[in-house]
């Protein structure tokens, strides 16, 4: 599972990041999470505020800071 956290760097956007590794290491799942902070790459995928969260390609959220719990049901 490829995970993608947009963002450029704002302090909300590093929280996503700290929630989304926990959320990863509590379901006990495989996958890579990376940082994508250029904004060619975000608007790519027609992200328009961050921070925004892509599982597998597919945006699922954006423009919010989601909870563990939440990251965790959104985990395939």
């Amino acid at each position: 599972m490829k995970i993608e956290i947009l963002g450029t760097g704002c302090a909300k956007c590093k929280t996503l990041y700290e929630n989304t590794k926990k959320a990863v290491e509590e379901s006990g799942k495989d996958a890579e999470i990376i940082k994508v902070e250029e904004i060619p790459k975000i608007m790519a995928y027609g992200v328009m505020s961050t921070p925004a969260l892509v599982i597998d390609g597919q945006v699922k959220f954006s423009g919010k800071v989601a909870s563990i719990g939440e990251i965790m049901g959104m985990l395939p």
